[in-house]
């Protein structure tokens, strides 16, 4: 498949990669050798937002980060639910697929809930946790929450997202707290995948899914005892106005190991805005993880 022309080489050099699913083709990176780590994106991002901690890691590791299917390179079926526990499944079907073993998962946003049901499902294959500003249960009945689901999970919504590309032009932007480390030509690379109206139909489908999925959330939450041995570490924007000291201190009560890096000078997307801290405390947590 031809790389779009708008897609910045000097920023994101990765060798194209594809997965076969029913509902259409996944797009991926896997770049190096090493311990498997699986980075997941949210939303109204793709992989693209990975590519600091790929490029750092890849000497050492095997790094493996998917376009979730209505993001990024990946297709955008029509008709397809979008649904969390669809992609979810899709996530798991890429792991098994490649047959990674003993994998370190690094998970932001929505790309949280997918990559720990992962994670509750196959414990045994899972070595390590990096999350940044996520969450894994029911956001029903939070007035945060509901305020934020019921103005944009609507027609409303659907009109701001789908016509106007709401989610990029200002809810991304929105959530960088230092909007100098987001420059117009980075802004591009988010905006590009969804040129047209048909190829957002996926980030209304999350607006959606952010109460509407709220069952599917909470059979999450009450296994979540499968994973509280798991090592985590915990990277945390602290100026991001979508997941807040409350979701922080939820996620960390999760956890028997773990250990929590807070970023007062950063927004929703640490990885983005503070990428050399981001990468040396993931670095120096995989190291500490490595067989001697």
């Amino acid at each position: 498949m031809t790389e779009p022309a708008w897609l910045d080489r000097a920023e994101y050099p990765f060798a194209p990669l594809w997965l076969d699913l029913p509902a259409g083709r996944m797009h991926y990176v896997d770049e190096g050798q090493g311990r498997p780590i699986v980075f997941v994106h949210g939303t109204p991002d793709w992989s693209f937002v990975w590519r600091h901690l790929v490029k750092a890691l890849r000497p050492r590791y095997r790094c493996i980060a998917p376009d979730s299917l209505g993001f990024g390179l990946s297709d955008k079926p029509r008709g397809y639910s979008y649904a969390p526990a669809e992609q979810a499944a899709n996530l798991r079907r890429l792991i098994d697929t490649l047959d990674l073993k003993d994998i370190t998962l690094v998970l932001h946003d929505f790309g949280g809930p997918f990559g720990l049901s992962y994670a509750l499902d196959k414990p045994a294959n899972v070595r390590s946790l990096v999350l940044l500003n996520t969450w894994m249960w029911s956001l029903r009945g939070d007035p945060h929450y509901e305020r934020f689901g019921r103005l944009f999970g609507g027609a409303l919504g659907r009109f701001l997202y789908l016509r106007l590309n709401f989610s990029v032009r200002v809810i991304m932007k929105h959530a960088i707290a230092d909007k100098a480390r987001f420059p117009r030509r980075i802004q591009d690379q988010y905006m590009r995948p969804f040129g047209r109206a048909a190829e957002r139909v996926a980030t209304h489908a999350y607006a959606r899914a952010l109460l509407g999925a709220g069952e599917w959330y909470d059979g999450l939450w009450r296994r979540r005892e499968k994973i509280r041995d798991i090592p985590a570490l915990i990277l945390w924007g602290m100026n991001d106005q979508a997941f807040r000291q409350e979701e922080l201190d939820r996620l960390q009560m999760i956890f028997s190991h773990k250990r929590t890096a807070c970023f007062h000078d950063a927004g929703h997307f640490p990885q983005e805005e503070r990428s050399e801290r981001v990468t040396a405390l993931v670095e120096e947590f995989l190291d500490a993880a490595r067989p001697k």
